[in-house]
């Protein structure tokens, strides 16, 4: 099944296009049914990019889905279960007061009270991730936003949230409901002491904002490590946030990772 069509994009990042050359699209108000295998598919490939990426940490990091059909309930990976060998059939469906409606494992608790009130408290959001990644974690416990440094980290200029208030493992929605407030209309936040979270209009884009944000971390930890970075300054990072971020280039950024992992680990589409 294609999840994309061929269709003329319309984004200023991409420059004047001679007629008839086209580009991928995601698809134009599919059914409920198509939708929901959509995000599921998406959400199977993400985590098993996400597990050649490293992101992967022992029972620890989620990735959700909302269901099309019933917006107060998310798809998300089973507890306990790899990234590396998750298919679609793996995945399970649970609503915001923790109800298990599919699936043949139970949910991470620590998912369930993040994901539940960040779904709740943004319905705007189809998708969001959140991981243990090496250096989102240690950009974290530094207690700071990412700066414009970089082309990439403009995306996050003023546009994503810093959580302080790290109180151990997520068990409670009230942990949950903070976060969802830390995170306010942004497409990330920086859990303190803890990790990366972003969200998105797809699963794509959300998955794209996690690799290019823990990314970016990186960047900012060995610029700092090897001096003082030179910040962008606003009105450029503004301008360079607006042509590279927003749902349709965060699912196009996701694109070539995508058309990656579906043709040599196809088993994911199970």
């Amino acid at each position: 099944m294609s999840l994309t069509t061929d269709a003329p994009i319309q984004h200023d990042s991409v420059g004047h296009m001679p007629e008839g050359v086209t580009l991928p699209m995601p698809p134009q108000n599919p059914a409920v049914e198509e939708e929901r295998l959509i995000r599921k598919q998406e959400l199977a490939a993400a985590f098993r990019l996400f597990a050649r990426c490293g992101f992967s940490d022992g029972v620890a990091g989620h990735i959700t889905a909302r269901d099309p059909e019933h917006p107060t309930a998310f798809w998300v990976n089973p507890f306990g279960m790899a990234f590396g060998q998750i298919k679609v059939s793996d995945l399970i469906l649970v609503d915001h007061d923790g109800t298990l409606l599919e699936g043949k494992r139970p949910v991470n608790n620590a998912a369930f009270c993040i994901h539940s009130e960040v779904h709740r408290a943004r319905p705007d959001v189809v998708a969001a991730a959140h991981t243990h990644s090496l250096h989102g974690k240690a950009f974290s416990s530094l207690g700071i936003p990412l700066d414009p440094i970089t082309q990439d980290s403009c995306a996050f200029y003023e546009d994503h949230g810093l959580y302080t208030d790290f109180l151990g493992v997520v068990n409670d929605t009230e942990e949950g409901r903070r976060i969802g407030v830390a995170l306010g209309a942004a497409k990330a936040v920086v859990l303190q002491n803890h990790g990366l979270l972003t969200v998105g209009a797809s699963v794509a884009e959300a998955a794209w904002y996690f690799v290019t944000m823990e990314r970016s971390c990186q960047a900012q930890l060995l610029a700092m490590a090897a001096g003082t970075p030179k910040l962008i300054d606003p009105d450029t990072a503004r301008t360079v946030r607006e042509q590279t971020s927003g749902p349709l280039p965060g699912w196009f950024q996701f694109r070539p990772m995508w058309d990656q992992i579906t043709q040599q680990e196809p088993d994911l589409f199970d």
